[in-house]
């Protein structure tokens, strides 16, 4: 067995005081909570029932998705497209669960439970704790906090649409990409993940006028595996040219040991 003190795989540092971990994870899951207001009202004025919105909220549970498809429903997009684009977002989580499944080494019947607050801002937050308890309290605060907060403001936002009126004067619709940008921001500290997020940005918006909506989200996914082709491509220049460096160190060498 595991002991709750042990260090896990996550930055270093020396332990934290659980109401320190507590106190982070609150900042954390109610400053993004409150954001699903914005979703609420921006969901109702994009076409969705009550039902619909706050559904969403309680299944899908990933900000940037839920935005994503209303976003593109909004602007007219298939339906069957703004939910493709709106899966691809969200595949990353899997990449965070691969990731938190090792750091928290939950019991297998919480894990499908776990699964759901298995975001962003939870990944962001466990990973920032330097042992398996600290990992544990951050991910779970974290989620409660911002699963009950965002379904509640979605819900409140839904119902107060009416009373808003014209959701795009208020500009809504940018809280929940800009709550995104702010939490991506920090975490771009590699060139990289630098690149990867600066060709994203550039697809995204140089294909938005051209392409039906939701599927410059698509195209903007090319990013990453664009920077990693680059990257392998002058990797194995810089190999073959040290190859061919020694190559000829070595003749050289040869040719002055006949002499």
């Amino acid at each position: 067995m595991t002991s709750r003190t042990e260090p896990v795989p996550a930055p270093g540092g020396e332990p934290k005081p659980d109401s320190a971990v507590v106190r982070d994870a609150l900042g954390v899951g109610i400053a993004v909570g409150l954001s699903g207001f914005a979703f609420g009202v921006t969901s109702a004025g994009a076409g969705l029932t009550l039902l619909q919105s706050c559904a969403l909220s309680l299944l899908v549970f990933t900000g940037a998705s839920q935005f994503a498809l209303i976003g593109a429903l909004a602007a007219g997009g298939n339906p069957l497209t703004a939910a493709a684009g709106a899966f691809f977002l969200g595949v990353r989580n899997t990449f965070y669960g691969l990731r938190l499944s090792q750091l928290l080494a939950l019991p297998r019947y919480v894990r499908p439970f776990a699964a759901q607050w298995v975001i962003d801002e939870t990944t962001a937050v466990a990973l920032a704790q330097p042992t398996r308890r600290g990992v544990r309290i951050g991910f779970t605060v974290t989620g409660l906090t911002l699963y009950v907060l965002w379904n509640l403001t979605t819900l409140l936002g839904a119902l107060g649409a009416e009373a808003i009126g014209d959701t795009d004067a208020w500009g809504l619709d940018a809280a929940g990409p800009a709550c995104f940008l702010a939490l991506l921001a920090p975490m771009l500290r590699t060139t990289r993940e630098r690149a990867v997020a600066a060709i994203a940005v550039v697809l995204g918006l140089g294909f938005l006028p051209l392409l039906p909506a939701g599927v410059p989200v698509l195209i903007a996914a090319l990013a990453a595996p664009a920077v990693l082709w680059f990257e392998g491509r002058r990797a194995g220049r810089a190999t073959a040219g040290e190859s061919a460096g020694e190559s000829g160190r070595g003749t050289t060498d040869r040719k002055g040991t006949v002499r």
